[in-house]
């Protein structure tokens, strides 16, 4: 195809889509990441820590969605349910300007060991807070850093998820064939990641700027003859302080010249990779066990025992 008439609505030429990630009040309340490096004692509360999770609600996501607003784009919004349990005005508020709101389990714990009824009720779980805060269904998912299980796609497919983000292989979207039908991969980033990001010595806003700038270059400059996709994340408590949503602001001002970008929530991304079958790639992968990556398991889910999973400790991470 020598145009890119037809990879995206309106004949855009590359869809960037943002996320921004609500995990405010899901983290353990000991023992998770942060700025405070030096170590706390097993289980006791890390007060500073929590309160830099807490920036999060109280001053990094509405300055956020002030700027989504100010460039009038719609984001994903991937929300842990405890988070939206304790601050269920932060999802309306998310929800109520047209952002989407995708899933992000429970807690900020690992479920990749879980027995596949633990992680079924994990994930629904989280499911069930979003909608009772903000009357919408999550259709999307993103699990703690990435890992999912080798049943997690089967699953998310049960419980009516049309996609998944946790896959890092391409810059557009695809589609795997699952027991229940096409499932959608709308690939992440890291490397266009705050955590990831500001998280490198020496690596300031500045740097961030530029990097965004020469990511959405390079892919627009491909979408002329590929379908290209843009992917930029966002957490709450890192890309919400005052100097870096000026960093974001000042490249969105540079972006939005374009008038053939289309500017897209993931679900959308999903729904247009689904209705255009023939420019999506469907990918066809090896069992989970053999290839490595995200896809269907070579064993089937009712063959492990509910019960094999495994508990939560008190740093977060789980344990047998």
């Amino acid at each position: 195809m020598s145009s890119s008439v037809g990879f995206w609505p309106n004949g855009a030429r590359l869809a960037v889509s943002v996320s921004m990630q609500f995990e405010a009040g899901g983290q353990p309340i000991s023992g998770a990441p942060g700025p405070v490096s030096d170590p706390i004692s097993p289980g006791y509360p890390d007060l500073p820590q929590n309160s830099f999770y807490e920036y999060g609600v109280m001053e990094g996501i509405p300055r956020l969605l002030k700027l989504f607003d100010k460039h009038r784009i719609r984001v994903t919004s991937f929300m842990i349910g405890e988070a939206v349990d304790k601050h269920p005005e932060v999802a309306r508020a998310i929800v109520s300007r047209g952002h989407e709101a995708g899933g992000h389990g429970r807690r900020w714990q690992n479920q990749y060991l879980l027995a596949p009824d633990e992680e079924r009720a994990w994930i629904a779980d989280g499911v069930e807070s979003i909608e009772r805060a903000t009357g919408a269904r999550p259709r999307g998912y993103n699990n703690y850093w990435m890992r999912g299980s080798v049943n997690t796609l089967a699953l998310l497919q049960q419980l009516g998820f049309t996609y998944h983000i946790d896959d890092l292989c391409a810059d557009e979207p695809f589609i795997q064939e699952l027991a229940g039908g096409p499932f959608v991969t709308v690939p992440y980033t890291v490397h266009m990641n705050d955590i990831a990001s500001f998280d490198f010595a020496g690596f300031s806003p500045a740097d961030y700027e530029q990097q965004l700038r020469d990511e959405f270059e390079q892919l627009y400059e491909e979408g002329a003859d590929r379908r290209r996709m843009m992917s930029i994340s966002l957490h709450d408590r890192i890309s919400g302080h005052a100097s870096r949503v000026r960093v974001l602001d000042r490249f969105l001002i540079w972006a939005r010249r374009r008038t053939d970008v289309w500017w897209a929530r993931r679900d959308e991304i999903a729904d247009w990779a689904l209705r255009t079958r023939e420019v999506t790639p469907t990918i066809d992968r090896l069992p989970v066990e053999e290839s490595g990556l995200p896809g269907t398991s070579r064993t089937p889910l009712a063959t492990r025992r509910a019960g094999d999973g495994l508990r939560g400790s008190s740093n977060g991470e789980l344990e047998t």
